[in-house]
C-alpha cells in the first residue's frame, strides 16, 4: 500500500506484523517515530518496506528481510542503527571535531570536556619563548596556506571560463552535503555549450513543486529569465557511471514531441544528479482530477484531448525505443493551453540494470498503474507495461477515481470496478459525477472498453500504442458536432 506523503505521526503499530500476506508498503515521507516493531520479522511475503524520510530510531529487526533491505528504504532516519553498517546503537562514538570557518570558537575546546577538578590537577605551563615559537610557526603556516589557496583560485579561474548560461543567484543555495567542489552542467540545443560550473545545489526548497519515487522537482529560473523544472534524483547510489549517464540522458533529450516534456539539460557530480526540463505552468493531471472543485473540473472535451495527447506522446517514445516505466497522472503535465505532456519518461534506463525490486518500490511508486508482469521475473518488461499504465490512466480520467482506493474495510481497484460495471451494463455510473452528465456516451463507452483491453493481465492481449491511437482517432469523429454527442 502507498501511504507516503500523508503526514502520518506516531510509531509504527506492532499489529502490522499480523498481516502475514502483506507484500509491499510505502510509508516514506511521513513523520513516523519510535523503533521498527520486531513483529515485522514475521512477515514472510514482505518484499517492499519503504520507511525513508521519517523520524525512526533504534535497531533494525533481526530478520533476513531487514538484513538485505536496500539502504534507500531506510534513508533520512538519523536514529536508525544497524550492525551491518557498523553503526550499532550500543556503541558510543566519539564526537567528531568539525572545523567551521564561520565560527570564532575553538573546536578543540568542545571535543575535550573536563570537570573543574580535573582542570585543577592538570595544569599545562608554557614558557614565553615556547608561546612565541608557536605563534611564529602558526603565522608561517597561515601564510603558506593563503598563498596556496590564492594560486589555486587563479589556476581555477583560468581553466574554467565563466559559463554562457548561469542560474539566477536568487535560486541558488549551498548544499555541501550533496555537492562536490565542481560539477558539470550541460544544456542541449543551439547556443547552449557544455561547460563546468561551481558546486551549487541549484535548488531552492521554497520552490519545490513535488516529490516522486525518483526524486524531488523544483522550479528555478535561468539567468536569461527562462523558467525550468529541475529534478533532483534521489537514487544517486543506483545511477550509472558518468559516461553511461550522459549517454542515456542525451538519448532522452532527443525525444522532441508536442506531447512530451522536453529535457533541456543535466547537471552531474558523483553525489548529485539533476535533470533540467521545461517548466509547464498548468500543473500535473493528478491535481486536476483529484484536487479541483466541481466548478474547475476538466470538461469532457478536455479529458478526451488529454487521453489522445498522452497516447501520441507514448507512441512517439515507443517508436524511438524508450519505455516510460512510470506512467501515472502526476507524471502528465499541462501547458498554459491545457495540452498534455508526458514527463519522467525513461528514467529507469539511468539505472545500471532494470532491477524489478527497485522499479516496483521507487520508480513505480503508484502501484495501481503497475503491470502484473513486474512481479514475474521470467516475463520480459516491454512497451506493453506502458500500455497497461495508459489503460489505468484513461479509466482514471473518465471516472475521476484513483487507480486504487483504500477504504476503512475494503480496497477498491479501479480496473475491477469498471470491469464489473461493464458486465452489469451500467457503464454510465462509472463516469465522473462532476461532469454532471455532460459527456458523449458514444465516445465514453469505447474509451472505457479500450482502457479495459489495455489492462489485460496478459501482455500479448494488449494493443500497442499505435493501435490505441488509431482507435481513439476513429472514436472521435470530426464530422459530428460536440453538441449532438452530449447525453
Amino acid at each position: 500500500r502507498d501511504l507516503s506523503h500523508n503526514d502520518i505521526t506516531g510509531p509504527i503499530p506492532s499489529t502490522l506484523g499480523n498481516l502475514t500476506s502483506l507484500q509491499a508498503v510505502d510509508l516514506s515521507q511521513n513523520k513516523l517515530n519510535g523503533t521498527l516493531p520486531v513483529e515485522l520479522s514475521n512477515l514472510p511475503s514482505l518484499h517492499i518496506f519503504d520507511v525513508s524520510h521519517n523520524l525512526l530510531s533504534g535497531n533494525l529487526p533481526n530478520s533476513r528481510f531487514f538484513d538485505n533491505i536496500p539502504d534507500y528504504f531506510l534513508s533520512d532516519n538519523s536514529g536508525l542503527c544497524s550492525s551491518r553498517k557498523n553503526n550499532s546503537c550500543g556503541a558510543v562514538m566519539p564526537k567528531p571535531i568539525v572545523l567551521n570557518p564561520n565560527s570564532s570558537s575553538n573546536p578543540l575546546s568542545q571535543s575535550t570536556p573536563s570537570s573543574p577538578s580535573s582542570k585543577h590537577h592538570k595544569k599545562i605551563i608554557l614558557s614565553v619563548s615556547t608561546l612565541i615559537a608557536i605563534a611564529g610557526g602558526a603565522a608561517i603556516a597561515i601564510g603558506v596556506i593563503t598563498v596556496t589557496v590564492l594560486n589555486r583560485r587563479v589556476r581555477s579561474a583560468a581553466s574554467h571560463p565563466k559559463p554562457a548560461i548561469a542560474l539566477s543567484d536568487d535560486y541558488l543555495s549551498q548544499s555541501p552535503e550533496n555537492d562536490a567542489s565542481s560539477g558539470k552542467l550541460v544544456m542541449f540545443g543551439k547556443g547552449s555549450p557544455e561547460f563546468s560550473t561551481g558546486g551549487h545545489a541549484l535548488l531552492n526548497k521554497d520552490c519545490e513543486l513535488g516529490r516522486g519515487g525518483f526524486g524531488a522537482v523544483y522550479k528555478t529560473v535561468l539567468r536569461d529569465g527562462q523558467p525550468v523544472a529541475i529534478k533532483k534524483l534521489t537514487v544517486s547510489s543506483l545511477v550509472k557511471s558518468k559516461d553511461d549517464f550522459e549517454r542515456q540522458v542525451k538519448v532522452l533529450s532527443k525525444m522532441r514531441h508536442h506531447n512530451i516534456v522536453t529535457l533541456r539539460g543535466f547537471y552531474w557530480t558523483s553525489s548529485l544528479q539533476l535533470l533540467i526540463y521545461d517548466y509547464l505552468p498548468g500543473g500535473n493531471l493528478h491535481k486536476h482530477l483529484h484536487e479541483c472543485t466541481e466548478e474547475n473540473t476538466l470538461s469532457w472535451m478536455e479529458r478526451f484531448d488529454i487521453i489522445i495527447g498522452v497516447a501520441r506522446g507514448l507512441m512517439h517514445l515507443h517508436q524511438h525505443g524508450v519505455v516510460h516505466y512510470n506512467l501515472k497522472s502526476s507524471n502528465v503535465l499541462l501547458d498554459s493551453n491545457g495540452e498534455p505532456r508526458v514527463g519522467d519518461y525513461g528514467l529507469a534506463s539511468l539505472l545500471p540494470m532494470l532491477d524489478r525490486y527497485v522499479l516496483s518500490s521507487k520508480i513505480q511508486s503508484a502501484l495501481g498503474y503497475m503491470a502484473p508482469e513486474f512481479a514475474c521475473k521470467t516475463v520480459k518488461i516491454t512497451e506493453k507495461c506502458d500500455v497497461y499504465g495508459f489503460g489505468v490512466l484513461a479509466l482514471e480520467i473518465l471516472t475521476g477515481r484513483r487507480p486504487v482506493e483504500y477504504l476503512e474495510d475494503d480496497v477498491v481497484v479501479l480496473c475491477d470496478l469498471v470491469r464489473s460495471a461493464l458486465e452489469e451494463g451500467r457503464l454510465e455510473d462509472c463516469m465522473d459525477p462532476r461532469l454532471c452528465g455532460e459527456f458523449a456516451m458514444e465516445e465514453a463507452i469505447p474509451i472505457i472498453k479500450l482502457g479495459l483491453v489495455c489492462t489485460s493481465q496478459v501482455p500479448s492481449n494488449r494493443p500497442d500504442m499505435g493501435e490505441v491511437l488509431s482507435i481513439l482517432e476513429v472514436v472521435r469523429s470530426p464530422q459530428d458536432s460536440p453538441g449532438d454527442e452530449m447525453v
